[in-house]
């Protein structure tokens, strides 16, 4: 299963990008909010070579993600029980008819002002029908980078992973013009502290500014048709879970991270399981044909000894001996000897003519012919 203890963006070649995101991040942030199933969880990279897989506990960097309703913040102005304007202090602003989006980065909840926005802190305000007064909804988000502990399985090749616990560091931030630091707890981690987890300052700072621009924007649908900003927009608009799109996003990003090769992170390994047969003998349900095979054999044993002790001739089920022993058919070796063995009859049997007649007495009989 793939982590990472390093976040730095670079291009195809391997060189790094001083100012930009690199664009397989890019490729995961577009995944993320356009991934109608939020099912970020499925491109995670992996190997699993009997389609059912398990990993215990491990750790790797990640994008993290807390969004909160805000919608409390939203200021109307109404007359005649109809809005034209909805909008929140220092924040997004929504006028006119139909249904809007207005997002921007902003700093406006309290819950939120004790975690470090190090990748993005933005507003989302939207109405399907500005005109409604209660028909508004605000929510403002926070991602970050963090340490996940994740546990992961795969089952019949479909790859399910669960984020146990995360931890994040608030004094590594953007301002400091230097490498993001996550030097997670021994109580945290499980291995006396020695997990150190690294954003470059270029990586961070590139991708701070592209995430700012995508999630800002705005655009609407009424009567006359529909207008977004951005496609990005017209997702978070189209949405009915807009914290849990973001939470996608996160993990979608977080994919991206895992997926590099920073040369310094190898793979978290896990158990793959297999399928083997086993037979278990119920030996109480043999005991009956066994009986039978038992009974069978003395039974064989016992005709062999009783046709011996008489001196019963073994002729089985051949019709000769039925034949060459009737009152018309003079069987007899060439000294004159009745023929008995089944052998003799055999090799007897082929020199001997007969045929069909009938008489008045015995009515149609096998008769030798002599000619």
């Amino acid at each position: 299963m793939a982590r990472s203890r390093i976040y730095a963006a670079r291009s195809d070649e391997g060189l790094p990008l001083p100012s930009l995101v690199d664009l397989s991040m890019k490729a995961s942030i577009y995944n993320g909010v356009f991934d109608i199933n939020d099912n970020a969880d499925a491109g995670i990279s992996h190997t699993c070579s009997t389609g059912d897989c398990s990993w215990q506990d491990f750790l790797t960097l990640a994008i993290c993600s807390r969004c909160v309703d805000i919608t409390k913040y939203v200021e109307k102005e109404c007359s005649n029980g109809k809005c034209h304007l909805l909008y929140i202090p220092n924040g997004p602003t929504l006028s006119g008819l139909g249904g809007q989006i207005n997002s921007s980065a902003t700093n406006i909840s309290s819950e939120l002002q004790g975690i470090e926005p190090s990748v993005l802190r933005f507003t989302s305000l939207l109405s399907k029908k500005v005109s409604d007064p209660d028909d508004a909804l605000a929510v403002e988000c926070s991602l970050y980078y963090c340490i996940g502990k994740y546990a992961a399985s795969v089952t019949d090749g479909i790859v399910e992973q669960n984020l146990l616990a995360s931890w994040r560091n608030d004094s590594a931030r953007l301002g400091t013009k230097s490498d993001l630091i996550l030097n997670p707890p021994a109580s945290f981690s499980n291995n006396s502290g020695t997990d150190r987890f690294r954003i470059t300052h270029l990586a961070a700072v590139a991708l701070n500014s592209f995430m700012s621009k995508t999630f800002t924007g705005s655009g609407g649908i009424n009567s006359s048709g529909s207008a977004f900003s951005s496609d990005v927009m017209h997702a978070l608009y189209d949405t009915s879970n807009l914290t849990k799109r973001i939470e996608n996003l996160a993990t979608s990003m977080t994919n991206s991270i895992r997926g590099q090769d920073d040369n310094v992170s190898g793979p978290a390994y896990g158990i793959a399981w297999t399928s083997e047969t086993y037979v278990h003998v119920r030996w109480a349900w043999l005991a009956f044909p066994a009986t039978l095979i038992l009974l069978a054999a003395c039974f064989l044993l016992g005709v062999i000894l009783e046709t011996s002790y008489r001196d019963i001739l073994v002729w089985k089920s051949s019709n000769i001996a039925l034949l060459f022993h009737g009152r018309s058919l003079r069987l007899s070796s060439q000294s004159g000897k009745p023929v008995s063995k089944l052998s003799e009859m055999t090799s007897r049997a082929t020199n001997i003519k007969a045929k069909l007649v009938e008489s008045d007495a015995d009515g149609w009989k096998l008769d030798q012919d002599d000619q």
